[in-house]
């Protein structure tokens, strides 16, 4: 019997043949079998069988270089653009880049427009063409409001302000102060044009169109209601064409301060008597009803649109009863301007000295 299992220190010559001498030098020993290919996969790494993602490259495949992205060649190229244009250009990158979590609007103000900044930017353009008056004559001292219109120094007012001084003290939003005189008034009407002496370069105020009013409409008063120069408040326009009789009488002036009386100027609407007695010279106007707070000292001062603009003189306010009774008299939101068309109307005549121009209804 023939024994097959090889004897300790046998050697079983290999089964396929050798090849020539030096062929297989410096080379691993082949494979049983054929390898499997490399497998290149979508995002072009090269994996060869038996190597994991970690796995290098192995030796003489080729790395198979990335596309690169969008993004990262509009950077490139704005990068490019940047160098040549400047830095400004730079801002670009991060605008292609980077996606913001929030939203910004930029609104755009008209600067030449005071509906944008409310009732703070009509003070703030208006207040330097206001004035306050100080009238005295020998039965006391008057105070109002008045508005200039020119930069030489002319100055509309209540004639109820003015009327029967000896003197009268401008007074300045900056604090400054001047004499002025009158140059003309027109009881009927209520209104007085006096100016300032020696002035120039004063800020005049913008005159609108009283006709364009609405009820509704937002209204700013200024003026110095009890002294207190430059005195800012708001309403809306509460109606229109108000019958306001008035009195023409100069010792019915406004009385404010030392011996100035109670400091309401008296009128009458719809056969009622408010705030005195308004003797037996009136006249009647029509006006605009305000419940922007308008107080003694107010008369002679502006009424003013959103846009800046004087759409009236103001010239009377209501006080109850049991206000006129007691030292608290105060706006109750019943004001009357005079319309500023009815202004404009009258210039003429005021700087020609004034008199009776009508458009009043006079009982005198």
């Amino acid at each position: 019997m023939t024994e097959n299992t090889p004897r300790s220190g046998d050697y079983e010559a290999p089964q396929h043949p050798q090849p020539p001498y030096g062929a297989w030098s410096g080379y691993p020993t082949p494979p049983a079998h054929a390898p499997q290919e490399p497998v290149t996969t979508p995002s072009g790494v090269t994996v060869w069988p038996g190597s994991g993602p970690a796995a290098g490259p192995q030796p003489g495949s080729a790395r198979r270089k990335r596309r690169p992205s969008r993004s990262a060649l509009l950077i490139a190229a704005v990068a490019v653009v940047s160098a040549l244009v400047g830095g400004g250009a730079a801002a670009l990158v991060t605008d292609a880049t980077q996606k913001s979590d929030s939203s910004t609007t930029t609104t755009v103000v008209n600067a030449t427009s005071s509906k944008v900044g409310g009732v703070s930017a009509v003070a703030t353009a208006v207040s330097p063409s206001i004035v306050e008056i100080s009238a005295t004559s020998n039965s006391g001292q008057s105070t109002g409001s008045g508005v200039i219109i020119t930069s030489g120094g002319e100055i509309i007012t209540n004639n109820h302000v003015i009327s029967g001084a000896d003197t009268i003290k401008v007074t300045f939003s900056d604090g400054s102060k001047k004499s002025a005189t009158v140059v003309g008034t027109d009881k009927n009407k209520d209104l007085a044009l006096i100016k300032v002496e020696g002035a120039g370069g004063l800020k005049a105020a913008t005159l609108g169109d009283s006709s364009g009013v609405r009820v509704g409409d937002q209204v700013v008063a200024i003026g110095s209601p009890e002294g207190l120069t430059g005195t800012v408040t708001s309403g809306i326009v509460s109606a229109l064409d108000r019958d306001v009789t008035v009195s023409t009488d100069e010792s019915q002036g406004q009385g404010q301060g030392p011996g100035g009386g109670s400091g309401e100027w008296p009128f009458e609407f719809g056969g009622g008597r408010y705030n005195g007695d308004v003797g037996s010279s009136t006249t009647t106007y029509k006006a605009i009803q305000t419940d922007a707070s308008l107080n003694p000292g107010n008369s002679g001062g502006a009424l003013i649109n959103m846009s800046g603009q004087i759409i009236g003189i103001n010239s009377a306010m209501y006080s109850s009863a049991a206000q006129q009774s007691s030292s608290s008299a105060g706006s109750i939101g019943l004001g009357f301007s005079i319309p500023v068309n009815t202004v404009k109307a009258d210039l003429d005549n005021l700087r020609n000295g004034g008199g009776d121009s009508g458009g009043g209804t006079s009982n005198s």
